[in-house]
């Protein structure tokens, strides 16, 4: 199966021309293809990972854009299945009622929706909503539990068609995906397109800032081709017509920013918060090609330890596995050189069990076989997920296992030691 991939020589979000390769990684496995038996003898391809920073405007991005048809049309992950994920949304949605004073009854339109989780916290507030979202059995799903989804891309004719259909949306939300599209002008003019005169958009995405300061080499791939920034993301939505307001950190997903705007001109006054993150990257130098340079150069030092803690244990003869099969864990795998070091992962979705990791075939086996098998180490492949994960599973720490989180520094975690710092 050929897969198509374009490679940009634009920002996505300024379109200009000046773009410098800042982290470079090693080609890696789209992360969601698991691999059933059959599919075993075939050779699993591998795109460019690479990080490029935009010297015109500050955005960091992959250039390399695999078919986003191939990427979501099997999509897999559902927000539902993760409580912290839901508590998340519920209150980001109170808190936005109450600033904002939402009215019921209002429309909600949910770009790349899910599995409805976020709609469903406005929906049990009074308001109308709507969803949309390319992964067409999750879009079913979403539908048949009561909040009605598109199963579409976003574009200008959907957006005008909604409007028409459905009248302008009070609240357009895109969580966890505007980092995903390749064409986020469009994607903005879209979004700009259904909001009512004073409508707002609300969104969040993975912070650059975290990403750096903590290391999270996890949330780096294929489906993410943007690592979003105040300064640069302030400048895009005002040539679209909008602008930001307020962007507040977060800590979910390693670290991210919920990000509000309105239309330019609307009656909401800005939050000083925006001003403040401004500086704050400026004095970190987020938008300078040293401080990439200088993110890879620790990723590389990361590497070099990790592998030599690797080749050890495997001379003691100790058992490595993978816990979570989870998106981040194909990169973790491909950048660390974990393919020959782990010999099996588990995970708690029955829709990756019984399957293998893209690339390198390692099977994936239900969680409790961790505490029946007892390997001597689990390495947490699900960053984001590492506290749960090992307060979920004491049991096998206090039958001798440990467990192994590599950023932002690797530490072993065992039942004489058994916090991450």
């Amino acid at each position: 199966m050929k897969i198509k991939v374009s490679h940009r020589n634009k920002c996505r979000l300024c379109d200009g021309g000046k773009l410098e390769l800042v982290v470079p990684l090693a080609p890696t496995p789209v992360a969601e293809k698991y691999v059933t038996r059959e599919e075993l003898d075939q050779e699993t391809p591998v795109y460019p990972l690479d990080l490029h920073l935009c010297l015109d405007c500050g955005h960091v991005q992959l250039l390399d854009v695999v078919d986003p048809e191939f990427l979501f049309d099997d999509y897999t992950y559902e927000s539902g299945s993760t409580k912290q994920i839901v508590q998340h949304f519920d209150r980001t949605v109170e808190a936005a009622c109450a600033r904002y004073r939402l009215a019921p009854d209002s429309l909600v339109v949910d770009v790349g929706s899910n599995d409805g989780s976020l709609l469903r916290c406005f929906q049990k507030r009074g308001m109308r909503v709507l969803g949309i979202d390319p992964a067409r059995e999750i879009a079913r799903k979403a539908t048949q539990s009561g909040i009605p989804t598109i199963p579409e891309f976003l574009n200008l004719e959907l957006a005008r068609k909604i409007k028409k259909e459905h009248g302008p949306a009070a609240v357009v939300c895109a969580f966890n995906v505007f980092a995903h599209a390749d064409d986020l002008s469009g994607m903005a003019d879209a979004i700009r397109e259904m909001l009512a005169p004073n409508g707002l958009f609300i969104f969040e995405v993975s912070y650059l800032l975290d990403i750096l300061d903590r290391m999270l080499l996890g949330t780096i791939f294929h489906e993410h081709v943007s690592y979003h920034s105040v300064k640069p993301m302030a400048s895009f939505l005002r040539r679209h017509g909008m602008e930001l307001i307020d962007a507040q950190r977060v800590g979910i997903q390693g670290g991210s920013i919920i990000g509000t705007a309105q239309a330019a001109g609307g009656g909401h006054p800005a939050a000083p918060a925006v001003a403040e993150l401004l500086e704050q990257e400026r004095a970190r130098g987020l938008d300078r090609v040293e401080t990439l340079k200088e993110f890879a150069a620790q990723l590389g030092k990361v590497k070099e330890e990790l592998g030599g803690m690797m080749a050890e244990l495997r001379k003691q003869g100790k058992t490595i596995w993978g816990y979570g099969a989870a998106r981040s864990g194909t990169t973790l795998i491909s950048q660390m050189n974990l393919g020959k070091v782990i010999s099996h992962i588990v995970d708690d979705s029955p829709a990756k069990q019984n399957k293998f990791s893209p690339g390198d075939h390692i099977p994936i086996l239900p969680s409790r076989a961790l505490a029946e098998q007892k390997p001597d180490y689990a390495f947490i492949l699900a960053w984001v997920h590492a506290r749960q994960i090992i307060e979920n599973n004491r049991g096998y720490l206090e039958q001798g296992g440990r467990f192994i989180v590599c950023f932002p520094k690797i530490q072993v975690i065992s039942a004489e030691n058994p916090n991450l710092a």
